[in-house]
């Protein structure tokens, strides 16, 4: 598992922050006030953290981060979804699904239908055997959260949560924005 350096130190205030992220920050916008931009880094450094908890218990069990996020969608679904579909709601590429969908039905995890509305279209859902998977999966991953979460209040969670979707919808109103939506 790759180890991202960091080295947190307190402030005057209590709170955490990286003196590496903070200089390198204050040279970057010459001086000027570094907040928002070291909460960006921090946001990063931490999503790397749990993604490489996530993906070595995954590739520990064959999946890459990307095909177990497909497979747990389908999990969740209850039932066929198209690619299209899944696509949208992971955020990424239908051909990358296509990708991830092929990878997971070589497994035995998932199979591919095609719709009976639509010629074109292409369903997958998850077979018992990918069923069974998440089972064996989900009691590793929740020990790992836990552990990662350790020391955090739930009303520190509940904020973390709100906070990190805060940050996601107002990259979602950027994004609009910038394709000239209103």
């Amino acid at each position: 598992m790759e180890k991202e350096v960091f080295n947190p130190s307190t402030g005057p205030d209590g709170l955490l922050f990286d003196p590496e992220t903070r200089t390198a920050m204050a040279r970057f916008v010459g001086g000027e006030e570094t907040l928002d931009l070291e909460a960006a880094a921090a946001v990063r450094i931490a999503f790397h953290a749990i993604e490489r908890i996530r993906a070595h218990g995954a590739r520990g069990r064959g999946l890459s981060s990307g095909a177990l996020d497909i497979l747990l969608r389908l999990s969740a679904s209850g039932s066929e979804i198209s690619i299209g579909d899944l696509a949208q709601s992971a955020g990424v590429s239908s051909r990358n699904v296509t990708g991830l969908v092929d990878t997971l039905e070589r497994e035995g995890l998932v199979r591919r239908t095609p719709a009976l509305h639509d010629r074109r279209s292409v369903l997958a859902a998850i077979t018992p055997a990918g069923q069974e998977w998440i089972e064996n999966f989900r009691r590793p991953t929740q020990a790992a959260m836990a552990a990662l979460f350790r020391g955090f209040t739930p009303a520190e969670l509940h904020q973390l949560r709100h906070l990190c979707l805060r940050v996601a919808d107002n990259q979602n109103k950027l994004a609009q924005h910038l394709n000239g939506a209103p």
